[in-house]
């Protein structure tokens, strides 16, 4: 690829790809917190903001049109999309693939193959057994983080298998929205409008899948600012274990973040 047209697609697509993840990532960081607020207070949340006074309440059942409720989804899109064709452009295209275990060709089927089996096993784990307790979820969840990276640490260079890491989490985030939260709601939303109770657990189903997008956003921008500090990160002879431990700290300014 010509270089001057690699510069300004990077260029462009970050800034795209930041941008959009601001408005995804705090629409869902808004929403949990004015969650909490709500159970606090259910009788409603007043903000005060750009000049105005709002009076925020939530609703079992809504008692409006379906058709003028607004859907939070394609900021998630928008995101995923750019960060995929980021990927193409700095990594496969760019050349940044080399010095991999793998030949480059390998490398990227191995880079694409990980966001599909990595949702797939994601899903699925979450949806068994060996999940039904939160806590233990998590751990083991962690335990499997750590140990990709591990793996992957041995498969590719350093500065790839971390974005490789964060391109498995974002690509779990944005179909835990398109998949799971949406088709959810849209039932919820379906179940009203034909004057039936909705379902408590596809509720829950979609709050679940949010809560864990509050907490796997973490490590997945700590993969993209890795590359501005290769010594710490990516660049280290324990660069898995680094990772292992600064996703500990993410999660759990999560969690204190959430109770606020």
């Amino acid at each position: 690829m010509d270089a001057a047209l690699s510069e300004w697609l990077n260029l462009l697509l970050r800034w795209f790809h930041v941008f959009a993840g601001i408005l995804w990532i705090g629409s869902t960081w808004y929403f949990t917190w004015l969650d909490r607020q709500l159970r606090l207070d259910p009788a409603g949340v007043w903000m005060v903001h750009s000049g105005g006074f709002y009076l925020v309440e939530k609703q079992k059942s809504p008692r409006v049109d379906p058709a003028k409720i607004h859907w939070f989804r394609f900021e998630a899109l928008f995101t995923w999309l750019s960060g995929l064709l980021l990927l193409g452009v700095v990594y496969y295209a760019g050349g940044l693939m080399e010095d991999s275990a793998v030949s480059p060709k390998s490398a990227i089927v191995c880079g694409l193959a990980l966001m599909i089996v990595g949702w797939v096993v994601y899903d699925l784990f979450w949806a068994s057994a060996l999940a039904r307790r939160e806590e233990v979820g998590a751990a083991l969840s962690f335990l499997a983080l750590v140990a990709l990276a591990y793996g992957l640490s041995r498969l590719f260079n350093g500065r790839a298998a971390y974005i490789h890491l964060g391109a498995m989490l974002g690509t779990i985030m944005a179909l835990n929205v398109w998949l799971r939260i949406l088709p959810a709601q849209k039932k919820l939303v379906a179940a009203i409008a034909r004057g039936e109770p909705p379902d408590p657990e596809l509720a829950e189903q979609a709050k679940n899948r949010s809560k864990h997008n509050t907490f796997i956003i973490l490590p997945a921008v700590l993969t993209m600012i890795s590359n501005h500090f290769p010594t710490a990160t990516y660049g280290s002879e324990w660069n898995w274990a680094v990772f292992g431990g600064l996703v500990l700290v993410g999660f759990g300014a999560a969690k204190i973040v959430r109770e606020l």
